[in-house]
């Protein structure tokens, strides 16, 4: 779906915005799409640089044990450290799949940012992003980040989409295998499919 591409797109992290998550959402478009265009050719002989691309400028800015945690859901608690430990990490490869096959799509798309500021005790904030592509319809997604209530910063982990949201659609596709199959057998099977290269997704799907 194009869409992802633009979730992979907005997680690149300037430190400097951090702290203000519509400034972090407008200043990481500019960013991501601009290193997208400027090395168009060593992605095209070599599509793997796309992970690459991701693990530098998108991991730094997404909550990973957070959102690994919500999609583990009620069976954290039967899960010792060490099966979290893997289950993160297993999680934070299958994000960068996921996002460079997104990104393996990118083409001639532009992002308009939405304004606001959040207030100093705002845990969460929604910033609106619409998606333009020539000859296409525009998109319009939702990014969910919050506040880490030590340091102030914040950090994605969701995006909203034609009113579904990625985290919970991720919440229903593993934790029903986590309770089947044990979280143990699903840590395996995402780290499987974290091995295979990168395929390209169509936009506009």
């Amino acid at each position: 779906m194009s869409w992802l591409l633009v979730l992979a797109g907005l997680f690149a992290l300037p430190a400097m915005a951090a702290t203000d998550p519509y400034v972090l959402v407008d200043q990481v478009a500019q960013r991501t799409f601009d290193r997208l265009e400027q090395e168009q050719g060593e992605i095209s002989s070599n599509p793997e640089h796309l992970r690459t691309i991701v693990r530098e400028e998108m991991l730094p800015a997404v909550d990973v044990r957070y959102s690994a945690y919500r999609v583990i859901g009620s069976q954290l608690k039967q899960t010792t450290a060490e099966q979290r430990e893997r289950f993160v990490s297993a999680f934070s490869d299958y994000l960068v799949v996921t996002y460079a096959d997104a990104l393996a799509a990118y083409k001639e798309q532009t992002v308009n940012i939405g304004k606001g500021q959040a207030g100093a005790d705002d845990k969460q904030a929604t910033v609106p992003v619409t998606v333009l592509e020539p000859n296409k319809p525009e998109i319009r997604l939702e990014f969910k980040l919050r506040k880490n209530s030590n340091t102030g910063e914040w950090k994605v982990f969701d995006m909203i989409a034609e009113g579904i949201s990625l985290l919970s659609a991720k919440q229903s596709e593993l934790s029903g295998l986590i309770r089947q199959k044990g979280i143990d057998a699903v840590s395996s099977q995402l780290h499987e499919l974290t091995s295979k290269p990168v395929t390209p997704l169509e936009t506009g799907q």
